[in-house]
């Protein structure tokens, strides 16, 4: 682990180089407007997938999940980082979103979503999102880590309620977030099923990554006592399911449009058939569903490492991807095809080295998992006698190298 500790802050200063000079040279801001863009919501997915997993755990009262949970509980509260790194998405907001250059009057449908597409309402769904992700994030941490000092079952009770509160609020918000920073990129079009796609897609690509941090950490040690097959083929199975809905929600939002034929809806997917958009689509197609879901459908695969933690960087890929076709079509310089850069490696290099720098600062300040959760025990598969008096258990603390203190 030792010869790893530098990564970050290699990744920070690498990609902090690309960025400023995409920022601050004239001719490359429009590119590196869209490429941070296109970044920002590639790990602002792995943001709102975990916070998911966080609402779920409490709603359902799942027990298999308490081990993993911190690690989403401090992915989660990287929300009030992400909305610093939203700042040069809001400068150069002009470049990226075009139609806070037109007259509403002049164009219809801009005129008609008047209401939400105005710099007003998009500074207004900014500010309400981090705020709420941020305050309903951290309060569920604060009440998780309350618990570890004094077990009360109080805490488990108000994560619930937390929970349940959180829940519509996440919808609801995530919604917004979608439509107004990736859809909004092409104002005329529309589509009901636009929010739940970006949602799909982000806990799909989260269930990836928590499989990947909850195996390195089995090994290091932090885990190694209470992460076990149930929790590996739990991950892996549910990473089966959102391969299987995300599929059926991208291909229905395509057939229902499409099947339409209404111009103001079609143009965003002839759009994207256009020059190497169209194989962009096709690798798509069979590598973020197919691939994943023939590997998955043998159940011993969710337990057989070297295959999965494959599988997790593959769905890395296939997500930016994702992301890159959604979003780069737009901008004028990749209207004709896909345009790789630099500066596309300059930014995933610097959210990856800054967002995993401080999570990893969290992760060893903080018990590894729930110390005195309720369901701890039945998590282990240990009895507890409810008539002997529990006996004390100090926190278990791991230094930098994952070792236990």
């Amino acid at each position: 682990m030792t010869k790893w500790r530098s990564l970050p802050l290699i990744c920070i200063v690498l990609g902090g180089i690309g960025v400023l000079v995409g920022a601050l040279v004239p001719g490359l801001r429009e590119r590196f407007a869209f490429s941070w863009l296109v970044t920002f919501m590639f790990f602002l997915s792995i943001v709102m997938g975990a916070f998911f997993m966080i609402l779920m755990h409490h709603l359902f009262d799942a027990n298999w999940s308490v081990p993993i949970r911190r690690i989403n509980e401090h992915l989660a509260c990287l929300s009030p980082v992400m909305a610093i790194l939203f700042i040069p998405i809001a400068v150069f907001r002009k470049t990226i979103y075009q139609w806070m250059n037109e007259d509403p009057a002049a164009d219809h449908a801009l005129f008609a979503k008047h209401a939400l597409l105005s710099q007003k309402g998009f500074f207004i769904v900014a500010i309400a999102c981090f705020g709420l992700w941020t305050l309903f994030s951290w309060a569920l941490r604060a009440q998780s880590l309350a618990q570890d000092k004094d077990g009360d079952a109080r805490h488990t009770k108000r994560m619930r309620v937390l929970s349940s509160l959180g829940i519509v609020m996440f919808g609801l918000s995530l919604t917004l977030a979608a439509i107004m920073w990736i859809k909004a990129l092409q104002h005329q079009w529309f589509s009901t099923m636009f929010g739940v796609w970006y949602f799909a897609a982000s806990v799909w690509l989260t269930l990836a990554t928590l499989y990947l941090i909850t195996m390195i950490l089995k090994r290091m040690g932090p885990l190694r006592d209470v992460a076990g097959p149930t929790q590996f083929y739990f991950i892996g199975s549910l990473l089966f399911a959102f391969t299987v809905f995300y599929a059926y929600v991208t291909f229905a939002q395509y057939f229902i449009i499409w099947n339409a034929n209404v111009p103001e809806e079609t143009f965003w997917f002839v759009l994207r058939e256009k020059g190497t958009w169209f194989w962009i689509s096709q690798i798509i197609i069979f590598g973020h569903f197919f691939v994943p879901f023939l590997i998955l459908l043998r159940i011993d695969v969710k337990l057989w490492f070297p295959l999965m933690t494959a599988l997790a960087v593959w769905a890395w890929l296939m997500h930016y991807c994702d992301m890159q076709f959604n979003i780069m079509p737009a901008a004028p310089f990749a209207a004709k095809g896909f345009s790789p850069h630099l500066l596309d490696v300059a930014c995933m290099l610097f959210f990856f080295g800054l967002l995993s720098r401080i999570w990893i600062g969290w992760f060893f300040k903080y018990p590894p998992f729930p110390q005195k959760d309720p369901r701890i025990a039945e998590t282990l598969g240990v009895y507890v006698d409810p008539l002997v008096p529990p006996i004390a258990v100090a926190p278990m603390r791991v230094n930098p190298e994952g070792k236990a203190l």
